[in-house]
């Protein structure tokens, strides 16, 4: 088996050039950028959460605590998560579950509610492009102003292209 070195060598280089102009493409950026600031953005939706929403259900509910919401499968009862994992018990922490959904939950309702923003913030911005569309053009041949649907020029009566 001969191997052609030049065509390996093009299509090496070919793969990186591609590779190159895929990575530098605004999509792919946009995306990594989005992606760092959602991020950065779910440890404020997790602060919201742990912080603020939860010790007001906590509260609503008579001083119930999610996170200590747990099963052991080895069948022992430890009064909180933490002494329940000191101890090396394997558990089923349903209540760091809740939390979790939680936090998906919110997240979700706080990306709808900019997604509906830009939505709206883009429907105006679009009616206010149409809305300066022009409504009339000039007869090339007498110069006069008509509807920018004419196909006849009412003036000189000219065909318009």
């Amino acid at each position: 088996m001969v191997v052609d070195t030049k065509k390996a060598a093009e299509k090496g280089k070919g793969f990186a050039n591609e590779f190159r102009e895929f990575i530098m493409r605004g999509n792919v950026m946009d995306l990594a950028v989005g992606v760092i600031i959602g991020g950065a953005f779910q440890s404020i939706i997790s602060s919201l959460v742990d912080d603020i929403i939860m010790p007001i259900i906590s509260l609503i509910t008579g001083g119930i605590d999610f996170s200590n919401w747990f099963i052991t499968l080895d069948g022992s009862s430890y009064p909180t998560l933490a002494q329940a994992q000191e101890a090396g018990a394997a558990t089923l922490n349903y209540g760091v579950f809740i939390t979790a959904i939680i936090n998906f939950l919110l997240m979700a309702l706080v990306i709808f509610f900019i997604v509906k923003s830009l939505n709206k913030l883009s429907d105006k911005m679009k009616k206010e492009q149409e809305e300066a569309a022009p409504t009339t053009k000039i007869c090339p041949h007498c110069k006069s102003e008509i509807n920018i649907e004419a196909t006849k020029c009412p003036c000189c009566t000219s065909d318009l292209k």
